[in-house]
């Protein structure tokens, strides 16, 4: 008979829209809360997930707002644990942070170059930093017991942790593979530690929601 082998099915979720995607906002660890379109998408993807019986053991979650709603309204719905990890939280937009795009640009234009180890915007974190976050973050989830589990966070650290996995590396000027994650758009992937496999089951699946619930831009 086979020993039983460890699995890890794990979900990566950004957050649904806040008020500060909605409003133009530099958001990074700035807390803005979802809005009313954002409850709309989280909602729409417990209502799926329950229809297709979903389970989590544990759900883990950036503590901003955006991310802690987003978590615990799937979390109520699934009848799971959330437990709250600042390593989860959104890259450190430094001097942007909290500022409406258009004044951000004009007070703090971007630098012909940057390499990887720069702070990002005066004093925030770098592509070098944030993933070394990232991969700080995945090693301590892969430190737990295998098992379902939901990963609540934030576009900008969600493509770091996509690099950790894939095996990519940051580019100078902020350049290289962007991973887009609409807001509750997820990715999944299992996780086969006795043999370091990584299966990529879905990427920014976010048809949960669709133009006629009242779509706005994500």
């Amino acid at each position: 008979m086979k020993a039983n082998i460890p699995v890890y099915a794990i979900t990566f979720l950004r957050h649904g829209e806040s008020v500060g995607n909605a409003d133009g906002y530099f958001q990074g660890q700035t807390d803005f809360p979802l809005n009313e379109t954002g409850l709309a998408q989280v909602h729409a993807l417990a209502e799926r997930w329950v229809d297709e019986k979903v389970k989590f053991d544990l759900v883990l979650a950036s503590p901003l707002s955006r991310a802690r709603q987003t978590a615990e309204i799937i979390a109520d719905s699934l009848n799971a644990p959330v437990e709250l990890d600042p390593l989860w939280m959104e890259r450190d937009n430094g001097n942007l942070a909290g500022m409406k795009h258009e004044e951000a640009f004009k007070m703090y234009p971007q630098p012909d170059f940057s390499n990887i180890y720069q702070p990002f915007a005066g004093t925030g974190e770098g592509d070098w930093e944030l993933y070394l976050r990232a991969g700080q973050a995945l090693h301590n989830l892969l430190s737990r017991p295998a098992g379902r589990i939901l990963v609540v966070s934030h576009g900008g650290l969600l493509n770091q942790t996509m690099y950790t996995i894939m095996g990519i590396t940051p580019q100078a000027n902020y350049s290289g593979a962007r991973f887009r994650f609409a807001n509750t758009g997820f990715a999944a992937f299992v996780y086969y530690p006795n043999e370091h496999r990584w299966q990529v089951d879905t990427i920014n699946d976010h048809s949960h929601w669709k133009p006629d619930k009242d779509l706005l831009n994500i």
